[in-house]
């Protein structure tokens, strides 16, 4: 696969601001507060006043490392860091591209990913010795994969394991840590992505009697209804009650009649949608597409669903004078709707219903990705350049990273080698199946 495939040609227009709102000073890690005062010093944050100051730390970095350097970005990233990554060459794609690029790009040796935690380590359990990955902010985390810790999932798959034995399966959603996946592929199990979870569940369905989905019940539910999974097969967890809270499972034989279990977990960002929206912008006569994290209800009154990629597409090839509202990420939706317009395509966010009559909700962003600004950029690319990149920058499989406090959480050398042999195995049964059903070779 060409990893070029995926980038969208985003454009950046002249007095746009760079990124949506300035991070406090205290929110830098020592190494970067440097980068960080001189771009709050900055008299605005638009490309004439932004760019000059990036170029100066980012092109030598990237001049210096050549073809052994790749920088990549997911469609989700906060203000404008998308289109700077794709500026300087970078990659741009949804989790399945990123969790693949290093094995599709043998030639990189630094990898340095603007996004959360856990595609950075999705990246390092798929890269080749030689390779290294850095996250421009470690402290850029999942709401949703810190529903699901490792102490909270341990706890509960112990019980189903004990009940069950080997007719259990787990399927990890990409959004979980590495400790999570490898908890997969120690039942045999696959992780997956919003691309090609029904092709991983179906796969899973036909191997093990019950499957546990981890963590994202909104995309659970709509995968086992998109591969035929009655609702009456399926048996849903409690929903932690907070972030890193434990999920009591007081009586486990409601799961017995239970084809698919799922976790309780949820994005807070696909949540704000509702039936309501779908139908006011059908009134409109806009085409509604959604993606698959969105509840349930939502998705059933939508025209269509799909991954942040296979949205992107879906607009993009679509004919001149078309009109869709998409409901996903804010950012995403903002430089689709941009991009959109260039091919005469009118596309709005979903909860940004014009009709005042009904709920509008603000076109909601991921706020712990557009932790990942230029600051953070520009310092780990000129620290690598220098030879003394930040430690806590360098994502290894098997790390947790505090969002609040940026203490890591680092495994012994024996556990992380363990970790990895899980945690791939569950990565590349999700490539193999993923590659097959496109009819190419498994990678």
């Amino acid at each position: 696969m060409n990893p070029s495939a995926t980038i969208p040609r985003i454009t950046i227009r002249p007095g746009v601001d760079l990124c949506q709102s300035d991070l406090p000073l205290d929110w830098y890690q020592d190494e970067l507060r440097p980068y960080a005062e001189e771009y709050l010093a900055l008299p605005d944050r638009t490309p004439e006043t932004v760019m000059p100051w990036l170029d100066g730390y980012v092109r030598p970095a990237i001049e210096a490392f050549g073809p052994s350097m790749l920088l990549a970005a997911h469609f989700y990233m906060g203000g404008e860091i998308v289109k700077l990554v794709e500026r300087y060459g970078g990659h741009i794609g949804d989790s399945y591209a990123l969790a693949t690029i290093a094995s599709r790009t043998p030639d990189a040796q630094i990898i340095v990913q603007s996004a959360v935690h856990f595609m950075a380590e999705a990246i390092a359990l798929l890269a080749q010795p030689h390779q290294r990955v850095y996250i421009t902010n470690p402290k850029a985390g999942c709401t949703m994969e810190m529903m699901a810790r490792e102490d909270a999932v341990e706890s509960i798959v112990d019980q189903l394991l004990d009940r069950y034995g080997d007719e259990l399966m787990i399927i990890a959603y990409m959004n979980t840590s590495g400790r999570i996946k490898a908890l997969a592929g120690r039942t045999g199990g696959a992780t997956c992505t919003s691309s090609n979870a029904h092709l991983v569940l179906d796969w899973a369905r036909h191997r093990a009697p019950r499957v546990l989905f981890i963590p994202d019940k909104h995309l659970g539910e709509n995968t086992a209804a998109r591969i035929g999974i009655a609702p009456e097969r399926i048996a849903t967890l409690p929903t932690p009650a907070g972030y890193g809270a434990p999920v009591e499972l007081d009586d486990p034989t409601h799961c017995d009649n239970a084809e698919l279990i799922l976790w309780g977990a949820y994005c807070g960002v696909h949540t704000v949608f509702e039936p309501a929206h779908v139908h006011a912008w059908h009134d409109l006569g806009h085409t509604v597409l959604v993606h698959p994290e969105c509840p349930r209800a939502v998705v059933e009154c939508a025209d269509g669903q799909g991954s942040t990629n296979q949205l992107w597409d879906s607009v993009m090839q679509a004919p001149r004078g078309s009109r869709f509202a998409i409901g996903t990420e804010g950012h995403f939706v903002r430089n689709l709707k941009e991009q959109a317009a260039l091919r005469g395509i009118e596309v709005e966010h979903l909860a940004a219903v014009p009709n005042p009559g009904l709920l509008r909700v603000a076109g909601c962003g991921c706020a712990t990705m557009s932790r990942n600004d230029p600051p953070h950029l520009a310092g780990v690319l000129d620290l690598l350049h220098r030879g003394t990149p930040p430690e806590l920058n360098h994502v290894l499989p098997g790390d947790t990273v505090s969002e609040t406090t940026g203490v890591r959480d680092r495994l012994p050398e024996a556990e992380r080698s363990e970790l990895v042999t899980h945690a791939r195995n569950a990565m590349r049964r999700m490539i193999d199946i993923t590659e097959r059903a496109r009819g190419g070779a498994p990678a």
